[in-house]
């Protein structure tokens, strides 16, 4: 072997291991779904870039990226000021995808799809209103013959974006929720049971007569759970999917702060639906690594063109187009 052809193949091994990048990221359940499913599409197509990401609640995904334990957290619910000034580099919010939030039942006895003013979900989850018999219910729903049986509330026991979001809508449109408990990716719950994740939540209030939770539209869509319509801010009852979705983010598109941190729960519009949310990727602009800020660089690059094809066919709103103009700017600042 000449001299020439061995620094040729050295080359190509520096060459080929510097291209090979393992990034590991961890935070929102919220978002696994689609986040699994780019995540393994980016890796294929990308020979050397694996992403591994951990599905453990916004809470975790917001510490992580705080230590510097991941390369990258998700969150449902943005970072606080406080929570972003103790992060050792300056943190981005990218939002990735918008989601729905909904109230999940199981009343074996009742087969007809249930309808929940504001004031019942504040109530049912203050635990004022604690039986399906309530007459509060009742008056949303027509026609509808509910049995005598307990409401069994079912809430996040981790910290949590979906937590976040339920509780940024109920403290908008409760005053008694606002003033007691709050919004939060952890609150102090007034009653209920907790499940770890949405997979928790979902799977408790699959298993048990009575129950109530909120979890993301995908979650109820795959574990055949019942969830009901909700009566948005026009006084219309409207039912979670693409483009009731799609209807909240109108206003957002238009009036998105520099830094994304947005809330678009209870929006203003006759087919929106009101507990909806953008979900982030939490990227430092700065990586320790310099070949892992051009592989999430790239990724999110990916995400924007190409991502936002696929995330219809699991629920989940895509990006309004407005917004993936400006990203496409901030992206181009992280290294």
């Amino acid at each position: 072997m000449t001299r020439t052809l061995k620094l040729m193949l050295c080359a190509l091994v520096l060459c080929v291991t510097a291209s090979a990048q393992s990034l590991n990221g961890a935070g929102a359940t919220f978002p696994n779904p689609i986040y699994q499913k780019w995540f393994t599409q980016y890796s294929t197509a990308h020979h050397g870039v694996q992403i591994n990401y951990q599905s453990l609640g916004s809470g975790a995904g917001i510490r992580q990226i705080t230590a510097g334990t991941v390369d990258f957290g998700a969150s449902d619910g943005p970072m606080t000021d406080e929570q972003l000034s103790q992060a050792p580099v300056k943190v981005l919010h990218i939002p990735t995808v918008l989601g729905a939030v909904v109230p999940a039942y199981n009343i074996s006895s009742v087969k007809q799809e249930l309808k929940f003013t504001p004031e019942v979900l504040a109530g049912i989850f203050l635990g004022k209103i604690n039986n399906w018999n309530d007459p509060a219910i009742a008056q949303a729903n027509p026609g509808v013959k509910f049995p005598n049986l307990s409401i069994v509330v079912v809430h996040r026991s981790d910290g949590s974006g979906t937590s976040y979001i339920f509780t940024d809508y109920l403290s908008k449109v409760s005053p008694q929720w606002n003033s007691t408990v709050g919004r939060g990716t952890s609150v102090k719950w007034p009653v209920g049971l907790g499940g770890k994740g949405n997979e928790g939540v979902a799977g408790q209030v699959r298993q048990m007569d009575g129950a109530i939770g909120y979890v993301e539209l995908i979650y109820a869509m795959q574990n055949n759970i019942s969830y009901g319509s909700v009566r948005n801010k026009s006084g219309n009852f409207v039912k979670a999917s693409l483009e009731s979705t799609t209807a909240a983010a109108a206003a957002a598109a238009a009036n998105m702060p520099a830094d994304y941190r947005v809330s678009i729960t209870d929006p203003a519009g006759k087919n929106a639906y009101p507990i909806a949310s953008f979900t982030w990727l939490l990227i430092p602009q700065q990586s320790k690594d310099a070949n892992k800020g051009r592989v999430l660089h790239q990724f999110l690059e990916w995400m924007l063109k190409d991502g936002q094809s696929e995330v219809a066919a699991l629920s989940y709103a895509p990006l309004p187009k407005e917004i993936v103009k400006k990203l496409q700017t901030t992206i181009s600042t992280i290294r």
